[in-house]
């Protein structure tokens, strides 16, 4: 039997604490060595802020695991320790190039270098895809060199897109903070079935991951007084993809209480990540089909900046966000819990009814007579209206 939601509860609520306590103190270090990040044109603060408030993740994420070994709960996941050592070590090398780049900025091979590093340590260790299930294909048995491979493409592909959506105060927190929980509700509905071993990492990794961002958070929302930086974004971005790639990537039987082909374990974390991933794929295609720009050269064309422009304030452009990760944890979990049914129906008209809030709202705020001012171009150059 997997552990209990009591045992994993305490653990993130051991990893929500440390990391709430380690935060003010990493802030207080920054300020006092002058690791502060001035505004300028691309970000949208307007004092100088910390940003490496990753090492008090890093401190969250090693208090969870120690108290995860402590508790015996989860004696089976550490009966082979290497796989937990392999995350830990994965996490403090992604998370070292990330403070690095905060810090000091680094070039862009440097940073996919240590991205590449994590994922391998991760792969090394037994924390790789070893099963894909193919929509309308049968289950396929992966080889170790393109288990390995697929390995540090998910960890790169999800430590850049959480890298990318991090661009407002509390958005990249709350939308993995979102997305972890869903996913852990899906690894113990999994284990309840049997489909999931004992010593599967998967569901720990993900109340780990929920627990961090919920300690962080309350120093992270708007007004931020510290940002996670490259450190913090590259660190959860690494642990999502250890989480999901033990549960997704080890499981070869499908359930959600229905037979559609996306609620194969491996291709659940593209729907539940989807705001991310979206931003991501749109980045790249924005920047590689414009003359004269690189894909890696930064912009403030993403999602949250496009909110803001469209005259959301900065923490309704954030709630948005956070709700349409919301909505596409609940599409991917009602069925999983439910087994009656799907939730296209359900989820289509909350889909378009935050569609319809999300592009009509800011115009009905400014309509003449309403007595609510336009958004200025100043305003959105701060982070919005503050509303």
């Amino acid at each position: 039997m997997m552990p209990g939601v009591l045992a994993h509860l305490t653990v993130g609520a051991v990893a929500a604490a440390v990391t709430a306590l380690a935060t003010p103190l990493v802030r207080r270090f920054a300020v006092a060595s002058g690791l502060l990040v001035a505004p300028d044109e691309r970000n949208v603060h307007t004092a100088p802020t910390p940003s490496i408030g990753g090492t008090a993740m890093l401190l969250g994420l090693l208090a969870g695991v120690l108290a995860a070994w402590l508790i015996g709960d989860f004696s089976e996941v550490f009966a082979a320790p290497s796989e937990m050592l392999g995350v830990v070590l994965a996490a403090v090398a992604i998370c070292a190039v990330g403070v690095l780049d905060d810090v000091r900025p680094v070039s862009a091979p440097a940073k996919v270098a240590g991205m590449v590093l994590a994922g391998s340590v991760l792969s090394l260790t037994g924390v790789s895809l070893v099963v894909l299930r193919i929509p309308f294909m049968d289950v396929v048995l992966l080889s170790p060199d393109l288990s390995a491979l697929l390995t540090v493409l998910w960890v790169f592909l999800l430590a850049n897109a959480l890298n990318l959506v991090d661009g407002l105060d509390g958005l990249a927190a709350g939308i993995v903070a979102i997305a972890a929980a869903a996913f852990f509700l899906y690894a113990l509905r999994l284990g309840d079935e049997g489909l999931l071993f004992a010593g599967n990492p998967g569901s720990l990794l993900a109340i780990i991951v929920v627990g961090i961002c919920v300690g962080f958070l309350p120093h992270n929302v708007y007004p931020a007084r510290i940002f996670m930086g490259d450190g913090g974004s590259l660190l959860l971005g690494l642990l999502l993809a250890a989480s999901t790639v033990s549960v997704g990537g080890r499981t070869e039987a499908a359930y959600s209480g229905q037979s559609f082909f996306f609620f194969a374990p491996a291709f659940i974390p593209v729907l539940i990540l989807g705001v991310p991933l979206f931003d991501m794929a749109f980045a790249i295609v924005r920047r590689a089909t414009t003359p004269g720009r690189k894909v890696t050269s930064a912009d403030k064309d993403h999602l949250h900046h496009r909110l803001l422009r469209l005259g959301h304030g900065h923490r309704r452009a954030v709630l948005i966000l956070w709700g349409w990760t919301a909505l596409l944890s609940g599409f991917v979990l009602w069925p999983t819990y439910s087994g009656d049914g799907d939730a296209i129906v359900p989820g289509g008209i909350a889909a378009l009814g935050l569609l319809l809030f999300t592009v009509l709202h800011p115009r009905l705020r400014s309509a003449p007579g309403n007595g609510s001012a336009s958004v200025t171009d100043s305003e959105v150059a701060a982070g919005g209206l503050g509303d």
